[in-house]
């Protein structure tokens, strides 16, 4: 009937076809993506991974690569320059006409008492240390913790009286007067590796006499460590043909 064939919906015609999507501007396409997403993009493109400066950053780069420039010792100079704001000099102690360095803000300074220690252990890495010898009384700050640093045992090296075993004895001069370092008998075992620590070198006598009692014990010294060299007063010569590795050198 008419009358159905009205009441059928009109067939609807063909859907248009969609319009290609133009490409992307320029502008589009070199956006970086953020997040994740750009992180992934960036390693899997062809080309070479993007710079993390800015042309807006190029002062910090710049500033980035003094930090190869090293110092005597080793050290980066900002490191040099970090740790010696650390140290406190002191005129006319402990006698007049002495020049005291104080490390003792430096030691309260986690990270300054880290980059020292670190310092000195990346030095003696493949040396095979076996004990750590510490000169009284600085030296044990020092000597026990780098000591446990690099898996050595730690023997003090004291003065007179302080150990109550019995000890060998070797008499020294030191910058300011006599004096006697004592350890403890059978402290180092034959043909031990030692590396006598203390933290200032200066005339080179108490490190010196540390490394003579190490040899009266059958020990062979590989080297000496220091905190603080003050290379005016000779104690590296004084110490040769011994090894000699100080951080921070003063003139």
């Amino acid at each position: 009937m008419k009358l159905g064939m009205q009441t059928e919906p009109p067939k609807a015609g063909p859907a248009p076809r969609a319009k290609k999507a133009s490409p992307p501007s320029p502008a589009t396409s070199d956006a970086p993506a953020s997040g994740k997403q750009g992180r992934k993009n960036a390693k899997t493109a062809g080309g070479p991974a993007p710079s993390k400066g800015t042309p807006n950053d190029r002062g910090s780069v710049a500033e980035n690569t003094t930090h190869d420039v090293t110092n005597s010792s080793g050290l980066h100079e900002d490191t040099d320059r970090y740790l010696r704001n650390l140290i406190r000099d002191v005129e006319n102690f402990p006698k007049p006409g002495i020049l005291y360095r104080d490390i003792t803000k430096l030691v309260a300074t986690p990270r300054a008492f880290h980059i020292v220690l670190d310092s000195l252990a990346e030095r003696f890495i493949g040396e095979h240390i076996d004990a750590v010898v510490g000169i009284e009384a600085r030296g044990f700050i020092f000597g026990g913790a780098l000591a446990a640093r690099i898996n050595a045992s730690f023997v003090p090296a004291r003065k007179p009286g302080k150990l109550p075993g019995a000890v060998d004895r070797v008499s020294y001069a030191t910058e300011y007067s006599e004096a006697l370092l004592e350890m403890h008998r059978d402290s180092i075992r034959e043909d031990a590796r030692v590396l006598v620590v203390d933290d200032v070198l200066a005339t080179g006598g108490t490190a010196e006499a540390a490394c003579q009692l190490v040899r009266m014990q059958g020990g062979a010294v590989i080297g000496c460590a220091f905190a603080l060299e003050l290379a005016s007063l000779g104690g590296r010569e004084k110490l040769l043909p011994t090894r000699v590795e100080c951080v921070v050198t003063y003139g």
